[in-house]
């Protein structure tokens, strides 16, 4: 040790690991498209967008909700929409950076 104490953070980032959960999810999609696993996928997805939305209204930064509700919407698995090709593939690896970013830009200030 070197004597010298860490400062606590001032803020925490709440959404991070979900969305850290949502973006390995999401880039390893593309390889489970066309079977039984995708199902996870869309389930992981719809809950984890919602989770990470809220993080989001508790922070105080709605702007991410929009884009969240969105992407609970198009990787809904009750009532899935019947994408394929490759723009849906490619909406994968897309959703994945949304995720990241937001779990790194939504932050909360401590008490």
């Amino acid at each position: 040790m070197t004597g010298k104490e860490r400062a606590p953070s001032t803020y925490q980032r709440n959404a991070l690991a979900p969305a850290l959960i949502a973006a390995a999810t999401l880039f390893i999609a593309p390889a489970l498209m066309g079977g039984e696993g995708f199902l996870v996928v869309l389930f992981l997805t719809s809950i984890l967008a919602m989770i990470v939305g809220w993080f989001a209204v508790q922070a105080g930064q709605w702007w991410w909700m929009p884009v969240f509700a969105a992407i609970a919407v198009l990787w809904n698995p009750v009532l899935p929409f019947p994408f394929t090709g490759p723009v849906w593939t490619a909406a994968q690896p897309v959703a994945a950076v949304v995720f990241l970013i937001a779990g790194a830009m939504i932050k909360v200030r401590r008490r």
